[in-house]
Formats: C-alpha cells, structure tokens, sequence
C-alpha cells in the first residue's frame, strides 16, 4: 500500500472504532463540522504526558469543571491548582501549565495560535505537544508522534533500531503517513491504534486495519518491537520527612521552592534527598523515629524517606513552614510520595 491507501484503510477503521474521549471530538462530530476545543486538547496533551488515559480522565474532568476555559485557569490561584494536580506526577507540567495558559490568556487573548510554529513559541509547549494541539485542533498535517506511534511505526516498517536512537526515523515514517486532509483524525487514528489494536504485548494483528502490509507481521518479530536501549540501573536516594501537629490538631506544612522536584507543591518539611544525615528539624520537639519509610520512585531515582513525627504545643513556633488546620487540610492535595508519609504517620498523630 501507498501512503494515502495506509491512510484512508487506517481512517476507514477510526470512524468505526475510536475510543471515546472527555476531551475529544468524535470522527462524525468532525465530519458534522464540529471542532475540538484546542484548550480541551491542550489540556488533555499535557496531562496524558507520561501518563495513562485512564489515569488523567478524572483529573481532566476536575479541571474543566473548576476552570472551564484558559482564562479562568489563568486566573486561577497557583496553590488551587498544585492542588487539584496533587497525584498526577510530573510537577512540572502543573507549573508549566500555569505559564502557558497565563501566556494565551494575557498576550494571545484568550485564543490559542492555530499553528505548530506559533504553538512552540508558548512556554511549557514542545515538539510533541505543538504538533497534536495543531493536528488535531486546527486540522494542521503536523505529524504527532508519542509512543503507541512510535510503536505502530516500528513494526509496520519492521525497524529494529532501538530507541531512543530510532526516533527520526519512527518520526520520518509517521511523517510520511500524514495526510493533508483530516490529519487531527488521522493522528487520533495512529494512537489509537497503538493503544488498542498493537499494543506491546499480544498485538491484535487479525484486527488491524494495517494487518496486510505490516513488515513486522510477515516476518514474525511484531512483538519484539519497538526495541529498547536498556535502562540503567536506578540509584536510591535517602532523605528523612518531619511530620507533626500542633495541639489543636493542626499540621504543620511546607510549600516546596517552585524549581526542582515537587516545585511549588504542599508537603511535610524534608530534609535533602542525598543520603546526608539528618538536618535540624523544622521545629524543637521531641521527634520519634516511625520506625517505616515512604517509599516512592521518580523517573531517574527511587526515594526512601524515614519519617519522624512530633506533637506540639499550641505555641510552637517553626523555623520552617506553617500551620494547616485539621478542618481544611486535605491529604489528597499532597503530591504521591507526601501522602504516602502522611498515611504512614497519620496514626500515630492521630488528633484527640
């Protein structure tokens, strides 16, 4: 099959079989004359980074209750929506987040540019994002590749180049495929693809659109591809968690510096995470070992952190942090490995 005979069998599919999204516009909606929202598409694309469909269908349903359109969540406090990110990892994205919608709000009007190169020049919006808020929100053929595409690629072209060295190609052969008309269809089509039919283990292969001219499938090596460079070995990094209330119950809380891990997040005090010894603590107590640690592995380390708790006084006065009384403090707020320390101290500083 030529390109476009690739592409109308792979759109053919699609109008039958494409997955339902909160934030998508289906292929006969589309055909209706109905366009995606590029707020709703860049939302969604900046959750769904490193991040499974099924994990960012609440979050992105939270967020477009509580601000519905980019002005609003450009208005938003920058706490508020740390918060409702709290969980879904990547802090960064939370916070980046914050810049571009503050960027289309303030310098754009409240309308995102409708092409890839105008996109990139926002902040926190790269390559990958770029391309499918222009694909698929203003039909632009800018070719979007993520890792059910990459996959696709390798085994309709049978490429054993392993990745990360395997990208241009993977993104050459997607680019190739990318047709000038219905291209934001035709990139929802590929990652759904990838997501349903040819997935990483026991591709669907009888079911795919692209069963008869798949290299990989003829020559039996469609589930050992894509290959991978493998990972190195993660190291573990130590840190220790101060967690205390205050006689009225109280939790005593830090916001984290905006730059590095968890920047701008709600969390218990900590001391580094480099295996050093333990730092003073945020406030003079008599601390205790909880005898556990919170256990947590980010993309490039895994984290231990042993927990120390304390009661104080109503007059406690800390060096670091502050008070968040028991009425409002939400533990759903705190970042994964917080709660985590939270869960782990919370009964033994269980308040009355």
């Amino acid at each position: 099959m030529q390109g476009d005979e690739l592409s109308r069998a792979l759109l053919a599919w699609y109008d039958r079989h494409a997955r339902v999204m909160p934030w998508r516009v289906g292929p006969a909606a589309r055909a209706a004359g109905v366009r995606a929202d590029p707020y709703r598409v860049w939302l969604s694309e900046v959750m769904l980074q490193q991040t499974t469909v099924a994990a960012v269908r609440a979050y992105f349903d939270r967020f477009t209750t509580l601000w519905p359109t980019v002005e609003a969540l450009a208005a938003a406090p920058d706490a508020d929506v740390m918060a409702a990110w709290a969980g879904l990892g990547y802090y960064a994205r939370a916070r980046n987040l914050l810049k571009c919608a503050r960027a289309v709000a303030g310098d754009q009007g409240g309308r995102f540019p409708a092409s890839r190169e105008e996109l990139l020049r926002l902040p926190g919006i790269g390559p990958y994002t770029a391309s499918a808020i222009a694909a698929i929100a203003f039909d632009e053929a800018a070719t979007v590749v993520d890792g059910n595409v990459e996959r696709v690629m390798a085994r309709l072209y049978d490429i054993h180049t392993p990745l990360p060295a395997a990208k241009d190609l993977l993104t050459a052969r997607a680019a190739a495929l990318t047709p000038q008309e219905r291209p934001g269809d035709h990139a929802q089509a590929v990652m759904d693809l990838g997501a349903t039919i040819c997935t990483p283990r026991s591709p669907a292969c009888g079911l795919c659109p692209w069963r008869a001219p798949c290299a990989a499938r003829a020559a039996g090596t469609q589930a050992e591809l894509p290959r991978k460079t493998p990972k190195k070995v993660q190291p573990v990094r130590r840190g220790y968690a101060y967690v205390a209330r205050r006689a009225d119950g109280a939790w005593l809380l830090e916001t984290r510096p905006d730059s590095g891990l968890l920047g701008g997040m709600l969390g218990f005090p900590c001391s580094d995470w480099s295996d050093a010894p333990a730092p003073a603590p945020p406030v003079a107590a008599e601390w205790q070992a909880l005898g556990e640690e919170a256990r947590h592995t980010f993309t490039h380390f895994h984290l231990r952190l042993s927990i120390l708790v304390a009661r104080l006084p109503q007059d406690a006065a800390p060096a670091r942090g502050t008070f968040h009384p028991a009425a409002t403090f939400r533990p759903a707020a705190l970042p994964t490995v917080m709660r985590k320390v939270h869960d782990l101290a919370a009964a033994t500083l269980r308040h009355g």
